[in-house]
């Protein structure tokens, strides 16, 4: 699904006191019942998960502080509200993706730029499909893969709880055709070399060779390189795309971008930057909806912790 942080799954056992069978059968009832409900039903989750879950809570004030400086202080609490409510119907989705039809999902959503996938895939070096970490990535993989009669490979990271793992590997295989573990490499070049499209999130990183520090919102912030060498190896075009919820309702739309032009450069920092310049654009946007929990700016060694 992700390429550093199974997002959607995580929140999935957000009530860590909730028998797992009990919270994956709720899951599917609200899954099932009427949409106007469900979106309430997800409000009032999120609302929930911002009283418990006092760590992320701060990591993501923290995130807006320096995102958003321009903003005062009574906007961005707004703000952080808003993206809490916007986390909890997160889980509302992985509902519907995972226990719901393709054609109820298809009336839920527009695609808009499918054939940019088709006319990549004709050069026949697969595509690499670019997402961001956002709150709809669940349901932006599985738009995807309705947006195509090629099969779909997810990028994802394991998932610590086994039982969850196994379910959410099984409920994604529905339309997903593989889930790839970002450690797998050459599963990844193989897909990529069947001329297979791969679902890919590579905007959080972790410190090594691959971590490098580029602007995010004008701060320096560790970025994964991975796309510029896997473009390079495999001479897959990178195909950005964007899910952005409906605020007031559940509905999405899914935007699939022509190829990126003259990428990979010779320099990786220049495309760790602009890969963010577009993450930021798609954040900007919609910006409740981006996955503000995550501690986005890394301090360098020997530098102060802003989340501390």
């Amino acid at each position: 699904m992700t390429h550093n942080d199974s997002t959607a799954t995580r929140h999935t056992d957000t009530l860590r006191h909730v028998p797992l069978w009990l919270g994956v059968g709720l899951m599917w009832l609200v899954a099932h019942l009427p949409l106007g409900l469900q979106w309430h039903i997800g409000g009032a989750l999120g609302r929930l998960m911002y009283r418990l879950m006092p760590k992320r809570r701060r990591i993501a004030a923290v995130n807006l502080h320096l995102c958003f400086p321009e903003l005062d202080e009574q906007a961005r609490h707004k703000l952080l509200r808003r993206h809490f409510q916007s986390l909890g119907l997160m889980v509302i989705d992985v509902g519907l993706c995972w226990w719901r039809s393709d054609a109820f999902l298809r009336s839920l959503a527009s695609i808009e730029g499918a054939q940019h996938i088709e006319r990549a895939l004709a050069q026949g070096h697969g595509a690499i499909l670019l997402g961001a970490h956002g709150t709809s990535l669940e349901m932006g993989g599985h738009l995807l893969a309705l947006a195509t009669p090629h099969h779909i490979q997810g990028i994802y990271r394991r998932h610590d709880h086994p039982m969850l793992e196994a379910l959410a590997v099984r409920r994604r295989g529905r339309r997903v055709t593989r889930m790839i573990p970002h450690t797998d490499t050459r599963a990844l070049l193989r897909a990529l070399r069947d001329n297979c499209p791969v679902w890919f999130a590579p905007d959080q990183a972790k410190r090594g060779k691959h971590g490098i520090e580029a602007s995010f919102f004008g701060l320096p912030a560790l970025t994964n390189t991975s796309t510029s060498r896997l473009a390079q190896v495999s001479r897959a075009p990178v195909l950005p795309f964007s899910i952005t919820r409906d605020p007031s309702r559940l509905r999405y739309r899914l935007v699939i971008q022509p190829p990126l032009e003259e990428f990979p450069s010779a320099d990786a920092g220049d495309d760790a930057a602009r890969l963010n310049r577009l993450v930021e654009e798609q954040v900007r946007a919609a910006p409740e909806q981006y996955y503000w929990v995550h501690r986005r700016f890394k301090a360098p060694h020997g530098a102060a912790d802003p989340y501390a």
